[in-house]
């Protein structure tokens, strides 16, 4: 693996609820060879009327693949995921789930869900992902927030380690509600310290609104909370004109 990849792939691995978003690692959302058609949830929407409500284009990016659906756990890119991530150790096993954009909740895993990536080169990328699930389960998604314990840890991705630094903007509201994180991603230095000036970044947004809770990750070197925060009001609109 080399030095470009690490940072790439580790940030991939903990940010679980973004399944294909990708960057230098070049992991994208990979498509389902048989999609299926999850359950409506009461009161919410079925895996095919999420999948009309993604996004079908964002200017300057082309989209990687065809969208995925069906139960989020099924999805292809969760399970590639999940298969990954066996192969890190964090300084701080603890946090682990507080890495993630979204908890691991049997609500979450079982749900109707779409999912869609964009690339911009092979460095950057923007994933969408909506889930159908109910509102004490989307509030609770949104209300998830990094122990100050768990702002800063270590990855090791076979013999390197990289530094992760969180850090959770208040301010923004989205829908009926939404939360932006960002985290930086840097190789570690012999002498054991985070290497200046080589940091990758990936910017998350979760929000919520009636019956579905969404994800916007956009990743890559000099990306910004303003551009992810753009992307996710841009998810929403969509999400809101297609849902009935």
């Amino acid at each position: 693996m080399t030095s470009r990849k690490t940072p790439a792939v580790a940030t991939l691995l903990l940010l679980a609820s973004t399944a294909g978003c990708g960057g230098g690692g070049g992991g994208h959302a990979v498509a389902n060879p048989t999609p299926s058609y999850a359950a409506p949830v009461p009161g919410s929407y079925n895996a095919d009327q999420l999948t009309q409500a993604l996004l079908t284009d964002i200017p300057g990016y082309i989209r990687s693949g065809p969208p995925q659906w069906g139960e989020y756990g099924s999805l292809a890119a969760v399970q590639n995921l999940n298969q990954m991530q066996q192969a890190v150790k964090l300084d701080k096993p603890q946090c682990a789930s507080s890495a993630r954009a979204i908890s691991q909740e049997k609500a979450v895993q079982t749900a109707p869900s779409a999912l869609v990536a964009f690339a911009k080169g092979d460095r950057q990328s923007v994933t969408e992902t909506l889930m159908a699930v109910g509102p004490d389960v989307a509030a609770r998604q949104v209300r998830i927030r990094v122990p100050a314990v768990c702002r800063s840890f270590r990855v090791r991705v076979g013999h390197a380690w990289v530094s992760d630094t969180i850090v959770e903007p208040s301010g923004t509201r989205i829908g009926e509600g939404s939360r932006t994180a960002g985290v930086v991603t840097s190789p570690v230095t012999p002498a054991g310290v985070p290497a200046a000036g080589t940091g990758v970044h990936t910017w998350f947004v979760v929000l919520r609104s009636r019956g579905y809770l969404a994800t916007i990750t956009l990743y890559g070197p000099g990306v910004t909370r303003a551009e992810a925060e753009r992307f996710a009001r841009k998810a929403y609109q969509q999400a809101e004109r297609i849902l009935p």
